[in-house]
């Protein structure tokens, strides 16, 4: 107990037992987190062979300079030196050797591992097996597998609620998805990546690969997961409010589960394909509708349709959503609803969905916001009608 109160009397003492079971829950990890590619194994032992070099660096100069000081110091009877006259060899010596050094350190020991790293790391192209193709956008991922002509978008699972802390945190909040990325283990995958808004960064830690998303550029990375797992990443770059909340999960499997799991993908494409050519009840669409505008429209415009003014108007009483549908001519009306879901707006965050949502989801999610929000319109459009769209 006195213990206590003499920690307590000190003005560290509080602090210390105020962090003590943040300190003691804490999971410490001073490494970099398993490399499970050939990318991230070559950064891990290049970043441990530098550190290891700069710190024998660090060691030798130091140990130098504090012998140096306490050897020639003033009270043990030696004099400032004078250095008015030419320069010696062995001064020059002691100027050149530590430069020659340095210099071999930086181009053989340090350089050229860099570099042969680098060029394995930019060699997309080399024995690539397949092909996967990422879009960033405000606040989600697009994933496309052009050989398999699979397309989904993964958006965050984390509910609402935690992150308004209405409700205890999950094991792995803000790093869960509604559609993971599934990947085969032991295959080499040219990742191809690009923007439909801003700039944004595709960062899976094990992978050892960070790469911008950049519109109207497409770029490369590529990797070759050795070990099955999930891995987690995040979007690094600053994009906008909902930067935080745009995960990415990547599922490494063996091949064979692989392509298992494509083939079913090809089933439900085929399958959501085909229902856009029944016809929909309203009810089937609002039910439809609200699950897609809490997905993909929630973030900019509010559960509720209240929106961010003036960033992200409100749906509630809006002149667009109450508005016409279609024009004489069956088209989208200009500036309509169905326009401004389809083909976005200019300048603005409202992206296109145009490519992003199939026709039944385009169709539940306009029919949605018509008919909720204090919206009653009333009407709806039905997928069949957003096909002929296209």
């Amino acid at each position: 107990m006195n213990l206590l109160r003499r920690i307590l009397r000190h003005p560290l003492g509080c602090l210390a037992l105020a962090l003590l079971p943040n300190l003691a829950g804490a999971a410490y990890n001073f490494n970099f987190p398993e490399p499970v590619t050939p990318i991230a194994r070559e950064t891990l032992h290049i970043h441990n062979e530098f550190m290891l070099i700069i710190t024998i660096l660090f060691v030798v100069v130091f140990a130098i300079m504090i012998y140096s000081m306490i050897k020639h110091r003033k009270s043990v009877g030696h004099q400032a030196a004078s250095f008015t006259g030419p320069r010696s060899a062995l001064q020059w010596l002691w100027v050149l050797i530590p430069f020659a050094i340095l210099l071999f350190i930086d181009f053989v020991l340090m350089g050229i591992p860099a570099v042969k790293a680098i060029i394995t790391m930019e060699d997309t192209k080399t024995r690539a097996d397949m092909v996967l193709k990422v879009t960033g956008m405000q606040w989600k991922w697009q994933y496309e597998y052009p050989e398999a002509g699979v397309r989904f978008i993964s958006t965050l699972a984390t509910p609402r609620d935690q992150i308004a802390n209405a409700e205890a945190k999950g094991e792995h909040y803000l790093l869960e998805v509604d559609k993971p990325v599934v990947l085969p283990v032991g295959k080499k995958v040219r990742i191809l990546l690009t923007s439909t808004d801003v700039i944004h960064t595709w960062w899976v830690p094990q992978f050892g690969v960070k790469r911008d998303t950049i519109p109207g550029f497409l770029r490369e990375t590529w990797v070759n997961i050795e070990k099955p797992g999930i891995y987690r990443g995040q979007c690094a770059e600053l994009c906008g409010k909902d930067h935080g909340f745009m995960p990415v999960v990547v599922h490494a499997v063996p091949e064979a589960e692989y392509l298992a799991w494509l083939e079913a993908r090809k089933a439900e494409a085929q399958a959501a394909a085909g229902s856009s050519d029944r016809t929909w009840s309203k009810d089937e669409l609002i039910a439809e509708g609200k699950t897609v505008y809490e997905k993909q429209c929630a973030a900019c415009h509010q559960n509720e349709g209240q929106g961010l003014p003036p960033a992200f108007p409100a749906l509630a009483g809006s002149k667009i959503v109450n508005g016409p549908l279609l024009d004489m001519n069956g088209k989208a009306a200009k500036d309509g609803h169905v326009d401004r879901v389809f083909n976005g707006k200019a300048g603005t965050a409202m992206q296109a969905f145009r490519n992003s949502l199939s026709d039944v989801e385009l169709a539940a999610v306009i029919t949605y916001e018509r008919n909720s929000f204090g919206n009653k319109m009333g009407d709806m459009i039905q997928p069949a009608q957003i096909k002929a769209l296209r």
